[in-house]
Protein backbone atom coordinates (compact mmCIF):
# COMPACT_ATOMS: atom_id res chain seq x y z
CA UNK A 1 0.00 0.00 0.00
CA UNK A 2 2.58 2.25 0.60
CA UNK A 3 3.66 2.36 -3.06
CA UNK A 4 0.49 3.90 -4.45
CA UNK A 5 0.52 7.55 -4.99
CA UNK A 6 -2.38 9.67 -4.56
CA UNK A 7 -3.50 12.95 -6.47
CA UNK A 8 -1.96 15.34 -3.82
CA UNK A 9 1.57 13.85 -4.86
CA UNK A 10 0.69 14.46 -8.20
CA UNK A 11 -0.15 17.81 -7.88
CA UNK A 12 3.17 18.34 -5.97
CA UNK A 13 4.78 17.34 -8.52
CA UNK A 14 3.22 19.88 -11.36
CA UNK A 15 0.55 18.20 -12.27
CA UNK A 16 -2.12 20.29 -13.33
CA UNK A 17 -5.77 19.43 -12.23
CA UNK A 18 -7.98 17.44 -14.22
CA UNK A 19 -7.65 14.37 -16.69
CA UNK A 20 -3.97 14.39 -16.72
CA UNK A 21 -3.86 13.46 -12.84
CA UNK A 22 -6.72 10.68 -13.02
CA UNK A 23 -4.42 8.98 -16.32
CA UNK A 24 -1.11 8.51 -14.57
CA UNK A 25 -2.87 7.04 -11.30
CA UNK A 26 -4.48 4.99 -13.75
CA UNK A 27 -1.55 3.95 -15.63
CA UNK A 28 0.46 3.30 -12.27
CA UNK A 29 -1.70 0.11 -11.64
CA UNK A 30 -0.57 -1.60 -14.59
CA UNK A 31 1.51 -4.77 -13.47
CA UNK A 32 4.69 -3.67 -14.89
CA UNK A 33 4.47 -0.27 -13.19
CA UNK A 34 3.17 -1.31 -10.31
CA UNK A 35 6.40 -3.25 -9.48
CA UNK A 36 8.04 0.39 -9.24
CA UNK A 37 9.18 1.71 -5.80
CA UNK A 38 7.36 4.97 -4.64
CA UNK A 39 10.53 6.77 -5.64
CA UNK A 40 11.16 5.31 -9.10
CA UNK A 41 7.67 6.11 -9.54
CA UNK A 42 7.59 9.51 -8.72
CA UNK A 43 10.94 10.15 -10.93
CA UNK A 44 9.14 8.92 -13.91
CA UNK A 45 6.20 11.08 -12.93
CA UNK A 46 9.11 13.67 -12.74
CA UNK A 47 10.23 13.34 -15.50
CA UNK A 48 6.87 12.97 -17.60
CA UNK A 49 5.83 16.33 -16.29
CA UNK A 50 8.84 18.14 -16.85
CA UNK A 51 9.01 17.02 -20.86
CA UNK A 52 5.61 15.69 -21.92
CA UNK A 53 6.31 16.09 -25.44
CA UNK A 54 8.77 13.20 -25.21
CA UNK A 55 6.44 11.39 -24.37
CA UNK A 56 3.66 11.82 -26.94
CA UNK A 57 4.18 8.22 -28.51
CA UNK A 58 5.19 6.49 -26.10
CA UNK A 59 3.66 3.29 -24.99
CA UNK A 60 3.07 3.87 -21.63
CA UNK A 61 2.41 7.50 -20.95
CA UNK A 62 0.88 8.75 -24.44
CA UNK A 63 -2.39 9.34 -23.23
CA UNK A 64 -1.15 11.00 -20.17
CA UNK A 65 1.25 13.47 -22.22
CA UNK A 66 -1.57 14.49 -24.90
CA UNK A 67 -3.65 15.52 -21.65
CA UNK A 68 -0.16 17.43 -20.39
CA UNK A 69 -0.08 19.33 -23.51
CA UNK A 70 -1.62 22.99 -23.11
CA UNK A 71 -4.96 23.14 -24.78
CA UNK A 72 -4.24 24.16 -28.48
CA UNK A 73 -5.46 28.20 -29.93
CA UNK A 74 -9.00 27.52 -30.95
CA UNK A 75 -8.73 30.89 -32.87
CA UNK A 76 -6.73 31.40 -36.44
CA UNK A 77 -5.80 34.06 -38.52
CA UNK A 78 -6.29 34.42 -42.32
CA UNK A 79 -3.41 34.57 -44.00
CA UNK A 80 -2.07 36.43 -47.21
CA UNK A 81 -3.91 35.59 -50.34
CA UNK A 82 -2.51 32.96 -52.97
CA UNK A 83 -2.97 33.37 -56.59
CA UNK A 84 -5.64 31.07 -58.10
CA UNK A 85 -7.34 30.19 -61.54
CA UNK A 86 -10.35 31.65 -62.86
CA UNK A 87 -11.56 30.51 -66.07
CA UNK A 88 -14.95 32.56 -67.41
CA UNK A 89 -14.38 34.90 -65.06
CA UNK A 90 -16.93 37.31 -67.04
CA UNK A 91 -19.78 34.71 -65.59
CA UNK A 92 -18.97 34.72 -62.63
CA UNK A 93 -21.22 36.90 -59.74
CA UNK A 94 -18.77 38.87 -57.71
CA UNK A 95 -19.91 36.94 -54.21
CA UNK A 96 -18.44 33.93 -55.86
CA UNK A 97 -15.24 35.63 -56.01
CA UNK A 98 -15.44 37.11 -52.94
CA UNK A 99 -15.73 33.76 -51.10
CA UNK A 100 -13.31 32.36 -53.15
CA UNK A 101 -10.66 35.19 -51.97
CA UNK A 102 -11.25 34.15 -48.58
CA UNK A 103 -10.43 30.71 -48.89
CA UNK A 104 -7.23 31.64 -50.98
CA UNK A 105 -6.44 32.66 -47.17
CA UNK A 106 -6.78 30.28 -45.06
CA UNK A 107 -3.57 28.95 -43.32
CA UNK A 108 -4.04 25.24 -45.04
CA UNK A 109 -4.73 26.49 -48.77
CA UNK A 110 -2.12 25.47 -50.92
CA UNK A 111 -3.99 25.98 -54.35
CA UNK A 112 -7.08 26.90 -56.03
CA UNK A 113 -9.63 27.62 -59.22
CA UNK A 114 -13.14 28.66 -59.74
CA UNK A 115 -14.61 27.38 -62.58
CA UNK A 116 -17.22 28.78 -65.06
CA UNK A 117 -20.64 27.96 -63.26
CA UNK A 118 -19.80 29.67 -60.33
CA UNK A 119 -22.21 31.13 -58.16
CA UNK A 120 -22.47 31.84 -54.29
CA UNK A 121 -22.29 29.21 -51.33
CA UNK A 122 -21.61 28.98 -48.08
CA UNK A 123 -18.19 28.75 -47.38
CA UNK A 124 -16.47 27.81 -50.82
CA UNK A 125 -18.68 28.88 -53.93
CA UNK A 126 -20.60 26.42 -55.89
CA UNK A 127 -18.05 26.06 -58.58
CA UNK A 128 -15.19 26.41 -56.31
CA UNK A 129 -11.70 23.81 -56.29
CA UNK A 130 -9.89 24.13 -53.42
CA UNK A 131 -6.38 21.88 -52.64
CA UNK A 132 -5.91 22.11 -48.78
CA UNK A 133 -2.28 21.16 -46.45
CA UNK A 134 -4.20 17.35 -44.63
CA UNK A 135 -7.03 19.23 -43.67
CA UNK A 136 -10.47 18.68 -45.01
CA UNK A 137 -13.27 21.21 -45.01
CA UNK A 138 -16.70 20.20 -44.12
CA UNK A 139 -18.18 22.87 -45.76
CA UNK A 140 -15.63 22.79 -48.71
CA UNK A 141 -16.93 19.53 -49.60
CA UNK A 142 -21.14 20.66 -49.43
CA UNK A 143 -24.07 19.12 -47.53
CA UNK A 144 -25.11 17.55 -50.83
CA UNK A 145 -22.15 14.26 -50.02
CA UNK A 146 -21.12 12.95 -53.38
CA UNK A 147 -23.80 14.65 -55.08
CA UNK A 148 -23.55 12.90 -58.78
CA UNK A 149 -24.56 12.81 -62.28
CA UNK A 150 -24.95 9.22 -63.98
CA UNK A 151 -25.55 8.47 -67.71
CA UNK A 152 -26.92 5.10 -69.47
CA UNK A 153 -26.86 5.17 -73.08
CA UNK A 154 -29.36 2.64 -74.54
CA UNK A 155 -29.75 0.80 -78.45
CA UNK A 156 -32.91 2.58 -78.81
CA UNK A 157 -33.53 5.31 -81.40
CA UNK A 158 -34.44 8.75 -80.23
CA UNK A 159 -37.89 8.43 -82.22
CA UNK A 160 -38.70 6.01 -78.95
CA UNK A 161 -38.92 9.44 -76.95
CA UNK A 162 -41.98 10.77 -79.29
CA UNK A 163 -43.42 7.27 -79.82
CA UNK A 164 -43.67 6.54 -76.20
CA UNK A 165 -44.20 9.42 -74.40
CA UNK A 166 -46.79 8.67 -71.64
CA UNK A 167 -44.94 5.27 -71.67
CA UNK A 168 -41.78 6.28 -70.48
CA UNK A 169 -43.54 9.51 -68.18
CA UNK A 170 -45.03 6.28 -66.38
CA UNK A 171 -41.99 4.67 -66.20
CA UNK A 172 -40.45 7.71 -64.46
CA UNK A 173 -43.44 7.77 -62.36
CA UNK A 174 -43.46 4.35 -61.30
CA UNK A 175 -39.38 3.87 -60.85
CA UNK A 176 -38.12 7.06 -59.08
CA UNK A 177 -39.01 8.83 -55.90
CA UNK A 178 -38.05 12.70 -55.03
CA UNK A 179 -38.07 15.08 -52.06
CA UNK A 180 -36.76 15.82 -48.68
CA UNK A 181 -37.24 12.74 -46.30
CA UNK A 182 -39.08 10.37 -49.08
CA UNK A 183 -38.08 7.22 -49.35
CA UNK A 184 -39.24 3.85 -50.97
CA UNK A 185 -42.35 2.25 -49.16
CA UNK A 186 -41.81 -0.96 -47.98
CA UNK A 187 -41.84 -4.30 -50.62
CA UNK A 188 -40.57 -1.83 -53.31
CA UNK A 189 -36.69 -0.98 -51.91
CA UNK A 190 -33.97 -2.90 -53.15
CA UNK A 191 -31.34 -3.87 -51.22
CA UNK A 192 -27.22 -2.91 -51.67
CA UNK A 193 -23.58 -3.87 -50.42
CA UNK A 194 -23.33 0.03 -48.96
CA UNK A 195 -26.08 -0.81 -46.42
CA UNK A 196 -23.66 -3.38 -45.13
CA UNK A 197 -20.75 -1.42 -45.04
CA UNK A 198 -19.07 -1.59 -40.98
CA UNK A 199 -18.83 2.77 -41.17
CA UNK A 200 -22.70 2.35 -40.47
CA UNK A 201 -21.58 0.05 -36.74
CA UNK A 202 -18.23 1.50 -36.14
CA UNK A 203 -18.37 5.26 -36.30
CA UNK A 204 -20.94 6.40 -33.33
CA UNK A 205 -22.91 9.01 -35.19
CA UNK A 206 -23.96 6.83 -38.02
CA UNK A 207 -25.41 3.73 -35.75
CA UNK A 208 -28.92 5.65 -35.71
CA UNK A 209 -28.91 6.28 -39.87
CA UNK A 210 -28.93 2.90 -41.22
CA UNK A 211 -32.37 2.57 -41.51
CA UNK A 212 -33.47 6.13 -42.97
CA UNK A 213 -30.30 4.76 -45.77
CA UNK A 214 -32.30 2.15 -46.19
CA UNK A 215 -35.42 3.49 -46.89
CA UNK A 216 -33.82 5.78 -49.16
CA UNK A 217 -31.34 4.17 -51.01
CA UNK A 218 -32.25 4.45 -55.00
CA UNK A 219 -34.02 7.91 -54.50
CA UNK A 220 -33.63 11.36 -55.25
CA UNK A 221 -33.60 14.50 -53.42
CA UNK A 222 -34.98 17.53 -53.96
CA UNK A 223 -33.85 21.42 -55.82
CA UNK A 224 -32.01 21.07 -58.97
CA UNK A 225 -32.17 16.97 -58.31
CA UNK A 226 -33.53 15.32 -61.71
CA UNK A 227 -34.09 12.01 -63.52
CA UNK A 228 -34.82 12.36 -67.41
CA UNK A 229 -35.21 10.36 -70.53
CA UNK A 230 -33.41 12.40 -73.52
CA UNK A 231 -31.07 12.18 -76.37
CA UNK A 232 -27.57 11.31 -76.56
CA UNK A 233 -25.99 12.15 -79.69
CA UNK A 234 -22.14 10.67 -79.97
CA UNK A 235 -20.19 13.22 -81.82
CA UNK A 236 -16.28 11.49 -81.40
CA UNK A 237 -15.89 8.36 -83.22
CA UNK A 238 -12.85 8.20 -80.67
CA UNK A 239 -14.58 7.32 -77.36
CA UNK A 240 -14.07 5.26 -74.39
CA UNK A 241 -17.58 4.52 -74.14
CA UNK A 242 -17.36 2.02 -77.07
CA UNK A 243 -20.12 3.56 -78.62
CA UNK A 244 -20.31 4.25 -82.52
CA UNK A 245 -21.43 7.82 -83.56
CA UNK A 246 -25.16 8.09 -83.57
CA UNK A 247 -28.21 9.00 -81.54
CA UNK A 248 -29.80 6.76 -78.77
CA UNK A 249 -32.29 6.98 -76.10
CA UNK A 250 -30.36 8.21 -72.45
CA UNK A 251 -31.31 8.52 -69.16
CA UNK A 252 -29.38 10.53 -67.19
CA UNK A 253 -29.81 11.40 -63.24
CA UNK A 254 -28.67 13.84 -60.92
CA UNK A 255 -28.77 13.53 -57.01
CA UNK A 256 -26.60 12.51 -54.39
CA UNK A 257 -26.16 11.09 -50.56
CA UNK A 258 -30.01 12.22 -49.30
CA UNK A 259 -30.15 12.30 -45.85
CA UNK A 260 -27.50 10.87 -44.98
CA UNK A 261 -24.70 13.22 -46.17
CA UNK A 262 -26.63 16.21 -45.04
CA UNK A 263 -26.39 14.97 -41.22
CA UNK A 264 -22.49 13.85 -42.15
CA UNK A 265 -21.94 17.25 -43.10
CA UNK A 266 -23.78 19.13 -39.93
CA UNK A 267 -22.39 17.17 -37.63
CA UNK A 268 -18.85 17.41 -38.75
CA UNK A 269 -18.71 21.14 -39.54
CA UNK A 270 -20.28 21.92 -36.33
CA UNK A 271 -17.16 19.95 -35.05
CA UNK A 272 -14.93 21.98 -37.60
CA UNK A 273 -15.99 25.33 -36.21
CA UNK A 274 -15.91 24.02 -32.47
CA UNK A 275 -11.63 23.42 -32.86
CA UNK A 276 -11.17 26.09 -35.73
CA UNK A 277 -12.56 28.59 -35.19
CA UNK A 278 -11.87 31.26 -37.82
CA UNK A 279 -12.98 35.32 -38.34
CA UNK A 280 -16.77 35.86 -39.40
CA UNK A 281 -16.43 35.57 -42.60
CA UNK A 282 -14.85 32.45 -43.07
CA UNK A 283 -16.21 29.99 -40.21
CA UNK A 284 -17.86 27.90 -42.84
CA UNK A 285 -14.31 26.71 -44.05
CA UNK A 286 -13.63 25.46 -40.47
CA UNK A 287 -11.41 22.34 -41.36
CA UNK A 288 -10.70 18.76 -39.58
CA UNK A 289 -6.89 18.03 -39.62
CA UNK A 290 -6.62 14.71 -41.42
CA UNK A 291 -4.16 13.59 -38.29
CA UNK A 292 -6.91 13.74 -35.91
CA UNK A 293 -9.38 11.53 -34.98
CA UNK A 294 -12.50 13.77 -36.19
CA UNK A 295 -10.75 14.16 -39.44
CA UNK A 296 -10.04 10.51 -39.91
CA UNK A 297 -13.78 9.68 -38.60
CA UNK A 298 -15.08 12.64 -41.56
CA UNK A 299 -12.94 11.48 -44.10
CA UNK A 300 -14.67 7.68 -43.77
CA UNK A 301 -18.11 8.91 -43.26
CA UNK A 302 -18.21 11.15 -46.68
CA UNK A 303 -15.74 8.01 -48.28
CA UNK A 304 -19.43 6.46 -47.30
CA UNK A 305 -21.65 8.90 -48.28
CA UNK A 306 -19.87 9.03 -51.67
CA UNK A 307 -20.29 5.78 -51.70
CA UNK A 308 -24.04 5.51 -50.73
CA UNK A 309 -24.68 8.46 -53.15
CA UNK A 310 -23.35 6.07 -56.33
CA UNK A 311 -25.14 3.54 -54.92
CA UNK A 312 -29.04 5.41 -55.11
CA UNK A 313 -27.82 6.27 -58.71
CA UNK A 314 -27.11 2.47 -59.65
CA UNK A 315 -30.80 1.50 -58.35
CA UNK A 316 -32.42 4.48 -60.48
CA UNK A 317 -30.64 2.80 -63.55
CA UNK A 318 -31.50 -0.26 -62.64
CA UNK A 319 -34.64 -0.13 -62.10
CA UNK A 320 -35.32 1.68 -65.49
CA UNK A 321 -33.19 -0.71 -67.53
CA UNK A 322 -35.58 -3.43 -66.07
CA UNK A 323 -38.74 -1.09 -66.89
CA UNK A 324 -37.41 -1.04 -70.23
CA UNK A 325 -36.46 -4.09 -70.87
CA UNK A 326 -32.95 -3.17 -72.17
CA UNK A 327 -29.42 -3.27 -71.38
CA UNK A 328 -27.29 -0.23 -71.60
CA UNK A 329 -24.62 0.12 -74.10
CA UNK A 330 -22.59 2.41 -71.87
CA UNK A 331 -22.46 4.34 -68.56
CA UNK A 332 -20.85 7.31 -67.81
CA UNK A 333 -20.75 8.31 -63.66
CA UNK A 334 -18.85 11.48 -62.19
CA UNK A 335 -19.42 13.31 -58.72
CA UNK A 336 -18.92 16.55 -57.13
CA UNK A 337 -19.38 18.14 -53.61
CA UNK A 338 -16.20 15.31 -52.44
CA UNK A 339 -12.52 15.66 -51.53
CA UNK A 340 -9.94 13.74 -52.72
CA UNK A 341 -6.55 13.21 -52.05
CA UNK A 342 -4.49 14.16 -54.55
CA UNK A 343 -0.95 15.04 -55.74
CA UNK A 344 0.14 18.79 -57.40
CA UNK A 345 2.27 18.56 -60.38
CA UNK A 346 5.11 19.96 -58.07
CA UNK A 347 4.52 16.47 -56.23
CA UNK A 348 2.96 17.88 -53.26
CA UNK A 349 -0.26 15.67 -51.77
CA UNK A 350 -3.25 17.61 -51.22
CA UNK A 351 -6.91 17.66 -50.25
CA UNK A 352 -8.65 18.45 -53.25
CA UNK A 353 -12.62 19.67 -52.73
CA UNK A 354 -14.41 20.08 -55.61
CA UNK A 355 -17.53 21.66 -54.46
CA UNK A 356 -19.63 21.64 -57.81
CA UNK A 357 -17.22 21.04 -60.04
CA UNK A 358 -16.30 18.37 -62.01
CA UNK A 359 -12.77 15.72 -61.83
CA UNK A 360 -11.49 16.37 -65.07
CA UNK A 361 -8.09 14.15 -65.11
CA UNK A 362 -6.67 13.27 -68.11
CA UNK A 363 -8.66 10.85 -69.75
CA UNK A 364 -11.38 10.84 -67.24
CA UNK A 365 -14.83 11.08 -68.26
CA UNK A 366 -17.71 12.98 -66.84
CA UNK A 367 -21.27 15.08 -67.79
CA UNK A 368 -21.83 18.59 -67.41
CA UNK A 369 -25.30 19.18 -67.97
CA UNK A 370 -27.00 22.60 -69.42
CA UNK A 371 -30.68 23.16 -68.16
CA UNK A 372 -33.87 21.17 -68.73
CA UNK A 373 -34.18 23.35 -72.49
CA UNK A 374 -30.41 22.81 -73.15
CA UNK A 375 -27.83 19.81 -73.98
CA UNK A 376 -25.62 18.64 -71.62
CA UNK A 377 -21.92 17.17 -72.45
CA UNK A 378 -20.07 13.89 -72.43
CA UNK A 379 -16.67 15.03 -72.06
CA UNK A 380 -12.78 13.35 -71.23
CA UNK A 381 -11.03 15.26 -68.69
CA UNK A 382 -7.60 16.96 -70.25
CA UNK A 383 -6.24 16.76 -66.39
CA UNK A 384 -5.06 20.81 -66.75
CA UNK A 385 -2.50 21.53 -63.73
CA UNK A 386 -4.13 25.37 -63.59
CA UNK A 387 -7.35 24.12 -63.09
CA UNK A 388 -6.49 21.58 -60.35
CA UNK A 389 -7.67 18.87 -62.98
CA UNK A 390 -11.40 20.01 -62.93
CA UNK A 391 -14.01 21.59 -65.18
CA UNK A 392 -17.74 22.85 -64.17
CA UNK A 393 -20.45 20.72 -62.95
CA UNK A 394 -22.82 22.61 -64.84
CA UNK A 395 -24.44 25.94 -66.84
CA UNK A 396 -24.76 26.98 -62.64
CA UNK A 397 -27.26 29.43 -61.71
CA UNK A 398 -27.92 32.78 -63.25
CA UNK A 399 -30.73 33.48 -60.56
CA UNK A 400 -30.96 32.59 -57.27
CA UNK A 401 -34.33 29.98 -56.47
CA UNK A 402 -35.29 33.21 -55.00
CA UNK A 403 -35.22 35.93 -57.46
CA UNK A 404 -35.98 33.19 -60.02
CA UNK A 405 -39.63 32.74 -57.81
CA UNK A 406 -40.02 36.24 -57.81
CA UNK A 407 -39.45 37.34 -61.52
CA UNK A 408 -40.77 34.33 -63.29
CA UNK A 409 -44.45 33.09 -63.65
CA UNK A 410 -45.81 29.49 -64.10
CA UNK A 411 -47.64 30.35 -67.64
CA UNK A 412 -44.18 31.90 -69.07
CA UNK A 413 -42.29 29.05 -68.06
CA UNK A 414 -44.95 26.33 -69.34
CA UNK A 415 -44.89 27.89 -72.66
CA UNK A 416 -41.23 28.39 -72.65
CA UNK A 417 -41.03 24.34 -71.91
CA UNK A 418 -43.39 23.80 -74.57
CA UNK A 419 -41.97 25.45 -77.01
CA UNK A 420 -39.12 23.68 -76.47
CA UNK A 421 -40.56 20.09 -76.62
CA UNK A 422 -40.07 19.53 -72.90
CA UNK A 423 -42.44 16.86 -70.67
CA UNK A 424 -41.96 18.25 -67.09
CA UNK A 425 -42.98 15.96 -63.95
CA UNK A 426 -42.86 18.17 -61.04
CA UNK A 427 -40.58 20.75 -60.76
CA UNK A 428 -40.65 24.34 -59.83
CA UNK A 429 -39.77 28.30 -60.93
CA UNK A 430 -36.34 28.09 -59.02
CA UNK A 431 -35.69 25.45 -61.48
CA UNK A 432 -36.61 27.20 -65.25
CA UNK A 433 -34.27 27.12 -67.65
CA UNK A 434 -34.58 30.60 -67.45
CA UNK A 435 -32.66 30.51 -64.29
CA UNK A 436 -29.64 28.92 -65.54
CA UNK A 437 -26.62 30.62 -67.61
CA UNK A 438 -26.26 29.49 -70.92
CA UNK A 439 -24.28 26.03 -71.36
CA UNK A 440 -22.70 27.09 -74.28
CA UNK A 441 -21.26 30.12 -72.84
CA UNK A 442 -19.84 28.19 -69.85
CA UNK A 443 -18.30 25.03 -72.00
CA UNK A 444 -16.75 27.97 -74.57
CA UNK A 445 -15.08 29.15 -71.14
CA UNK A 446 -13.38 25.93 -70.69
CA UNK A 447 -12.10 24.17 -74.01
CA UNK A 448 -8.70 24.05 -72.66
CA UNK A 449 -9.78 21.44 -69.86
CA UNK A 450 -12.12 19.26 -71.59
CA UNK A 451 -12.71 17.08 -74.90
CA UNK A 452 -16.20 17.07 -75.91
CA UNK A 453 -17.30 13.41 -77.28
CA UNK A 454 -20.96 13.92 -77.55
CA UNK A 455 -24.18 15.75 -75.96
CA UNK A 456 -27.37 14.49 -73.72
CA UNK A 457 -30.83 16.81 -74.73
CA UNK A 458 -33.55 16.05 -72.18
CA UNK A 459 -37.05 15.48 -73.57
CA UNK A 460 -39.04 14.00 -70.63
CA UNK A 461 -37.51 15.55 -66.39
CA UNK A 462 -38.92 13.88 -63.63
CA UNK A 463 -38.51 16.45 -60.28
CA UNK A 464 -38.85 16.64 -56.69
CA UNK A 465 -42.98 18.25 -56.93
CA UNK A 466 -46.62 17.14 -58.35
Amino acid sequence: MANILRGNDLRALGFPEGRAIGLALAQLQRKHLKKLSQTDQLALLGQLIANPKDYLTHLDWSHTAAALQPPPNRHIGLVERKEYAVFGAEHIEQGAIHQMEIAMKLPVTVAGALMPDAHHGYGLPIGGVLATDNAVIPYAVGVDIGCRMALSVFDLPPKYLTQRTQELRSLLLENTRFGSGRGWERGQRLDHAVLDRPEFQEIPFLKNKLDKAAEQVGTSGSGNHFVEFGIVEITEAENELGVPVGQYLGVLSHSGSRGLGAGIAERYTKLAKDVCQLPGEAQHLAWLGLDTEAGQEYWAAMTLAGDYASACHEQIHRRLAKALGEKPLAKVENHHNFAWKERLADGREVITHRKGATPAGAGVLGIIPGSMTAPGFIVRGRGVAESLASASHGAGRLMSRTRAKAELGEGQVRKYLADHGIELIGGGLDEAPMAYKDIRAVMASQRELVDVLGSFTPKIVRMDGA
